[in-house]
């Protein structure tokens, strides 16, 4: 079993053995070389494998790869595809830091609110929750500090900076419920692995929270997969295209947690191929990992480009036949050079490679075929905030909180505003005893207004 990439001039047939493509691989070249075309190649030739394929649609023209493969559309904004959708305390600090662009010291900030949180049993959903929790945190900070750690106000506005700034980008789309489960990706049809397609054009606008996205639901397979050792096929494919988004000026903590996300995760039958420009857009910790390698041609202007170029040309096994330096220069758009894993695992000499065409239509689908390809996208379900919080007491082994037949959900909203709050996140006691000290104001005036 193997995945036809292309042919040499030769018409010698180039492929890559299906038992190796868990060991990830990398499909770089300058724009305009070919990449999305690969990418919609090799993940047309998996799904017609049976193994299902995750990739993002970053331009918005890998759709068209739904008139030949059986796909599934996402969108973090709910508009285009299912919504994806997680929570701040599930997401945790170092992914949600490094979507709010934060420091070292300010991530320190943001780990103790959600550890606070946490403790508290006051589990935060999106962001306006963060928000108040920052703003609860600054009220009590003294307590905060002695059992926490330093917290600093300046620290705090900050965080309520960056998370406006998320806010603007569409970021408080990606919290909420029902949650997105990992397990959706593994869908088959018909013996066809599904194409799983993020639309991202509009993603893309907010670079970090687009590279944040990838690799959070990236360490979500990691952790919900069980391990499975060496298969005959991937039971996933991930396409992560754009890959210098999340590389770029990320702190060492979150290099080495990829690296050893991408070395460990192929245990668990999931193959990663990186998709960028350079290979210098990738670390060489994680670069290491990756032994299927797809090089379309890159432009040379400068001396560092050049240094690039070299460096490219070196990570291949040579091939007597073929000047690498010199065809990665001059080679034409659907042109790459291909070297893949073979027998027990040892790269395969260099070869300058015909990308094959995909079957299916190259560019995008229209938005009536997109709306055919959906069918009818979930409705928004309310009253999320108390579903989360059940959710999250249930996982914790704790009781669920029962809804209250007749709770004062009138008085409730009616109060909201004095908060300045989310009314649900509120604990109701505090409620209850403002509104009966408010009637018994009321009645005070009342009587002295000679009404009673």
């Amino acid at each position: 079993m193997q995945i036809d990439i292309g042919k040499t001039n030769a018409g010698k047939t180039i492929a890559l053995p299906l038992r190796f493509a868990n060991r990830h691989g990398l499909v770089t070249g300058a724009t305009g070389t070919g990449k999305t075309v690969t990418l919609q190649r090799l993940a047309e030739q998996f799904s017609a494998a049976g193994v299902p394929v995750f990739a993002a649609d970053v331009k918005g023209d890998l759709s068209g790869i739904a008139t030949a493969s059986p796909v599934k559309l996402w969108d973090v904004f709910g508009a285009k595809g299912y919504p994806i959708k997680t929570s701040v305390q599930e997401m945790g600090a170092v992914l949600l830091s490094r979507m709010l662009n934060l420091n070292e010291t300010q991530a320190g900030t943001l780990a103790i609110a959600l550890k606070k949180a946490e403790d508290d049993q006051n589990y935060l959903l999106g962001l306006d929750d963060l928000r108040w929790a920052l703003v609860e945190m600054q009220d009590e900070r003294e307590e905060v500090c002695q059992k926490y750690g330093n917290v600093t106000a300046a620290s705090i506005a900050t965080i309520q900076r960056n998370i406006l700034t998320l806010e603007s980008q569409g970021g408080e789309n990606l919290f909420g419920e029902p949650p997105f489960d990992i397990v959706q990706l593994l869908e088959q049809r018909d013996g066809r692995g599904v194409v799983s397609l993020l639309h991202a054009d509009q993603l893309m606008e907010a670079p970090k929270l687009y590279g944040t996205l990838i690799y959070w639901l990236l360490t979500e397979l990691f952790r919900k997969l069980p391990e499975v050792g060496d298969l005959d096929k991937p039971k996933l494919v991930f396409f992560f295209d754009e890959a210098h988004l999340l590389f770029r000026d990320a702190p060492k903590n979150l290099v080495d947690s990829v690296e050893r996300v991408v070395r460990l995760v192929r245990s668990k039958g999931v193959g990663v191929y990186f998709v960028t420009q350079s290979p210098a857009d990738v670390p060489d910790g994680v670069l290491a990992q990756l032994g299927n390698r797809i090089q379309h041609a890159l432009r040379a202007y400068t001396p560092k480009e050049q240094r690039f170029v070299k460096a490219a040309a070196r990570a291949f096994r040579p091939n007597p036949a073929i000047d690498v330096e010199k065809a990665v220069l001059e080679m034409g758009v659907g042109e790459a050079l291909v070297s893949t894993l073979i027998a027990d695992g040892v790269p395969s000499p260099v070869e300058r490679v015909k990308i094959a065409k995909p079957n299916g239509q190259i560019g995008p689908i229209s938005d009536e075929e997109r709306e055919v390809v959906n069918g009818v996208l979930p409705a928004q379900r309310p009253d999320q905030a108390r579903q989360f919080e059940n959710r999250q007491r249930v996982a914790r082994g704790l009781d669920a909180v029962p809804v209250a037949t007749g709770e004062a959900v009138d008085l409730e909203f009616v109060l909201a505003p004095l908060y300045g709050a989310p009314a649900a996140r509120r604990p109701i006691m505090p409620r209850l005893m403002f509104g009966v000290v408010c009637l018994v104001a009321a009645a005070g005036m009342l009587w002295q207004a000679g009404m009673f």
